[in-house]
């Protein structure tokens, strides 16, 4: 794309029709400008049209949205293969012509043209600075010196602004040489001109503040911005290292540091934009400060008693505005990293911790505004914050952190003081409880706040309070309150202290609030009846010691009516229609109550009715899993216990389960798969027509097509093979379904697939219909063994031949194999099978392969002959490996490499329902122990040619192998002679 007046022309129309209201000249300048976007030079034209004075100021706006947006998708080649758009990427000379324009362009631009320009060179730098742009720097200090002279600060601060934006991958990228290189060259060359311009500026803050009235504002925030963004670029070049620069002039930086903490500038903190300018600078030096406590705190210290005094005191004095939230957070937090450090002694001094209790954590715990607001308007984002902790950097939890910080070696202080502030903040809701409540809810928080969790476990505990005394006294009063819709934060808070402190609570004492529990899953507000379902769904996961469950099917089934009917009319509530915290107590109730046929009829549907709804618009995919395992368990457990429920159930989750697969419902595909399988293996054969429907849709190629469907398919197919073997032989079927074997056996992403199908076949299917199909199945295994052997194929491999002898003989498996290629049945053996069967892992696996194996080794004549002893004895090397060593002694694993082209495009992940599982089928009942009937059938073998095999086993077991079969042979009392 040539730069001439026609381009211009083209382009500035282009942008301008781009901010059209109209959506038909919008789509068209569109159109128009992602076509000119593949043609060389058009980055470089667009940045031309934003530097022509003449065009339109918005226009030239839309332009550089438009370069930077180019920059992003072009200046690199993506390299991700799931890509669904790859776009030309931007030629190398028309790359040198973009960086030698940009930051002189982006200096002499309005601050809003300006900022995207700032952005563009940034998605430049990250790729090509500094090894590919070594001017930019050079060019950045020149400006930078240049700027300085003359105070031009819109100046300073776009090039201070790029320099953030190029520095912060020292921030976040792993420490290599490469990146320590980069680091050197940035702070031989920056660190100077930095302190420079911080001090410079510093200056003009001083002397503009001290002046009548404290300064113009207009000349003020310049400033302020040019000090916040000096104190980004130290963190950056300081986070991975102190150096040595930094280390020299560590007094210049911190006492200009600790006056932004101590210095209040009236005339620009008298406007809230203002206030919030400072306040971000403030905030920007105790995340430095903080740095240096935790990365450099030796050289740091002498620094220390000032700056913990300094922002002590700034934290007494920062508002509950939500405004100052960025402040009040890393104040705290630097005050938290010096109470864990060696420094601590600062809080031991008299008076320290209480004052500190009082002025800062309490304030900083008690409820806001701004909290209440979020509990009524966004419920998600309050229960995210207060239940599963994503409150990291909020008030409340920040000023917990404290208190634990302070503890770690002062707990004894810390829980006296605590204690006390508790009872006076119990004793003020006391006095007046309607006016005072939100005292009670800061007691009551401050408790569940500073429990102690047992690493990995579920257990809590607290010094603070006696928790059985406490939730009698505190705790209970709420919870038996009639009017669930009163005082709803109080109830939210009391419920959350319920659920986190349940296994300590006995018994006869928690179940005496089941009912209590139940009824506020009526309450109105979205928060308490989740924090409802959540107490009861945990509590019904408790465990007494011994791992046995506290509460019962006994204990729940009689609150199971009007507890499900609760539950189902929380789903009506406003906002909760998609409530995953109801669900999830829905389908922790159906596991644990006892479900009769008048528990089961309402809840299929009311399940299927959310199911037609969700189908519609799938929004919450944590929601639709419950949902799913719902229908999965109750399906299960109904049936189970009343097999007549069955036609029930198909009769109300088939027309959703149809109209799942009709339209194409892609999130739902694999939980309708799954749990058709179910419903298949619930039924007697024969198959109703209606399955039958299924099973045809199921054997065209079609429908494997999603990667995301093959597992769930695989299921439901391995579900019709069991179940209607018979229907499989008719029709041209069995080819059908070995077909659909040949394909997934042929990828290594689903080859493990392709063997379930192979197996179920060769489980259901007798030997006389699968002899014909042999010869075909043993060539698709071979190809592949051939083209692509990795050791997760082998294992199967060795399955599926173990599984094949044990249910058609070892004289069909080796004739089969053999009819492919002659004597190949003994190179798979020798090759694959006994190198592979130490490898084996799952108990089911193991029995089969090691029996199979046993098998081979003690009736084919194959290997009876002479001339395979040596086989013979790896192979029984290989059993005694498999049946006498731990599995992590015996494997290494390999990692698989997976198959890129087949996830290209966007795919819904498959997600496997639990209670939707196949069960294992042991396909060797009779065999109890394989170690046993190893040893058994030896003795047997050895009996007819005594004398012949303690010489094989002597010649090729390996000497540790050799004393674990003598231990076998002793421990069941057999002797290979």
């Amino acid at each position: 794309m040539e730069w001439n007046a026609e381009t211009l022309q083209f382009l500035s129309q282009c942008f301008l029709h781009t901010l059209s209201p109209q959506p038909e000249p919008r789509r068209a300048a569109e159109s128009s400008l992602a076509e000119a976007a593949d043609r060389p030079n058009y980055g470089l034209a667009v940045l031309r049209l934003v530097a022509e004075p003449s065009v339109d100021e918005q226009i030239r706006q839309a332009a550089a949205v438009n370069f930077k947006n180019h920059l992003k998708t072009r200046w690199v080649p993506s390299n991700d293969p799931n890509a669904s758009v790859t776009f030309p990427p931007i030629l190398d000379p028309e790359k040198d012509q973009i960086k030698t324009l940009i930051v002189s362009l982006m200096l002499s631009s309005t601050p809003r043209i300006q900022s995207q320009l700032s952005e563009a060179l940034a998605v430049i730098g990250k790729h090509d600075f500094p090894k590919s742009w070594p001017t930019l720097l050079p060019e950045l200090i020149s400006n930078l010196q240049k700027a300085a002279q003359s105070s031009d600060y819109a100046s300073i601060n776009g090039i201070l602004g790029t320099a953030n934006s190029i520095f912060k991958k020292f921030r976040y990228q792993y420490k290599t040489n490469d990146l320590l290189l980069d680091l050197k060259y940035c702070l031989d060359n920056f660190a100077a001109p930095l302190l420079e311009i911080f001090l410079k500026t510093a200056s003009l803050i001083d002397s503009t503040a001290a002046a009548p009235g404290g300064g113009p504002p207009a000349t003020l925030r310049p400033l302020f911005e040019s000090q916040r963004l000096c104190c980004r670029i130290f963190f950056s070049l300081n986070f991975q290292e102190l150096p040595e620069f930094f280390e020299d002039h560590m007094r210049e930086w911190m006492g200009e540091f600790r006056k932004y903490l101590t210095t209040n500038y009236p005339s620009l903190e008298s406007s809230s934009d203002g206030l919030a300018l400072v306040d971000e600078l403030r905030a920007a030096v105790c995340e430095n400060i903080s740095l240096y406590m935790e990365k450099n705190e030796e050289e740091f210290q002498g620094y220390l008693n000032e700056f913990a005094s300094a922002v002590w005191s700034l934290l007494t004095n920062v508002s509950q505005s939500s405004s100052r939230d960025k402040l009040a957070v890393t104040a705290m937090k630097f005050l938290t990293t010096v109470s864990t450090s060696v420094h601590h002694t600062l809080f031991a001094n008299e008076g320290v911790l209480p004052q500190i209790c009082q002025s800062i954590v309490i304030p900083n715990v008690r409820l806001r505004d701004e909290d209440e607001e979020l509990f009524e308007m966004n419920y998600i984002e309050f229960i995210r914050r207060d239940m599963e902790g994503s409150d990291l950097d909020t008030r409340r939890r920040i000023a917990c952190e404290l208190l634990k910080g302070i503890a770690t070696n002062y707990k004894k202080q810390v829980i006296d003081i605590v204690s006390v502030q508790i009872q006076s903040l119990l004793s003020s809701f006391a006095t007046n409880p309607s006016a005072n409540w939100k005292d009670k809810d800061c007691a009551i928080y401050l408790v569940v706040s500073l429990a102690t969790k047992k690493a990995g476990g579920t257990s809590v505990s607290t010094d603070l309070v006696d928790v059985q005394s406490f939730f009698l006294s505190v705790i209970v009063p709420e919870l038996q309150s009639q009017d669930v819709n009163a005082f709803p934060m109080l109830k939210a808070g009391s419920l959350k202290f319920f659920t986190m402190f349940r296994g300590l609570i006995q018994k006869p004492v928690a179940f005496q609030l089941f009912p209590d529990l139940v009824r506020f899953l009526g309450a109105e507000s979205n928060v308490v009846h989740s924090y409802a379902a959540s107490c009861i769904e945990k509590l019904l996961l408790v465990k007494d010691e011994g791992g046995k469950a506290r509460y019962t099917s006994a204990d729940i089934t009689p609150f199971v009516p009007v507890l499900m009917n609760n539950l189902f009319n929380a789903l009506k509530f406003p906002e909760s229609e998609e409530n995953q915290y109801i669900m999830k107590c829905i389908l922790r109730v159906l596991a644990v109550a006892d479900i009769s046929s008048e528990i089961a009829g309402p809840c299929i549907v009311g399940l299927t009715s959310i199911l037609n709804e969700v189908c519609k618009n799938p929004k919450n995919p944590i929601f639709n899993h419950y949902l799913f395992e719902s229908v999965a368990i109750l399906v299960r457990r109904a049936c189970e216990r009343d097999t007549s429920l069955i036609s029930a159930f198909e009769a109300s989750l088939f027309p959703s389960l149809q109209t799942i697969l009709a339209t194409d419902v892609t999130e739902f595909l694999p939980y309708a798969f799954q749990l058709l399988a179910q419903l298949v293996e619930l039924n007697k054969p024969p198959i109703s027509p209606s399955y039958m429907q299924i099973f045809v849709l199921l054997l065209t190629p079609e429908s494997w097509r999603r990667s995301s469907n093959v597992p769930a398919l695989v299921r439901l197919l391995q579900a019709f093979l069991q179940k209607a073997p018979h229907e499989v032989n008719q029709e041209g079927r069995l080819n059908q379904v070995l077909g659909i074997f040949n394909m997934l056996v042929s990828s290594a992403s689903t080859d493990e697939q392709g063997f379930y199908v192979l197996n179920t076949v060769i489980e259901n299917l007798e030997y006389g219909v699968l002899s014909p199909y042999m010869s075909n199945i043993w060539n698709v295994l071979f190809m592949r063994l051939q083209n692509n052997r990795t050791v997760k194929f082998q294992k199967s491999l060795v399955i599926f031949m173990s599984l094949f002898l044990v249910k058609h003989g070892a004289q069909n498996l080796a004739d089969t194999m053999n009819a492919v290629q002659a004597n190949i049945f003994l190179v798979i053996l020798e090759q694959f099978w006994v190198p592979n069967l130490k490898l084996i892992t799952g108990a089911i696996e193991l029995k089969l392969t090691a029996v199979a194996s046993t098998r081979l080794i003690c009736e084919s004549p194959v290997l009876l002959d002479a001339a395979a002893a040596r086989v013979w004895g790896k192979m029984l090397d290989s059993i005694v490996t498999l049946l006498s060593r731990p599995e992590q002694d015996r494997i290494e694993e390999e990692p698989e490499m997976p198959d890129i082209a087949e996830n290209i495009g966007y795919t819904a992940t498959f997600v496997k329902l639990y209670n939707a599982g196949k069960k294992e089928d042991d396909p060797l009942t009779d065999v109890k122990d394989p170690k046993q009937f190893l040893v058994a059938s030896l003795a047997k073998l050895s009996a007819v040619n005594p004398g012949r095999y303690p010489q094989i086993i002597n010649e090729n077991l390996e000497p540790a192998n050799q004393t674990a079969l003598l231990q076998l042979c002793t421990t069941y009392n057999c002797q290979i002679v």
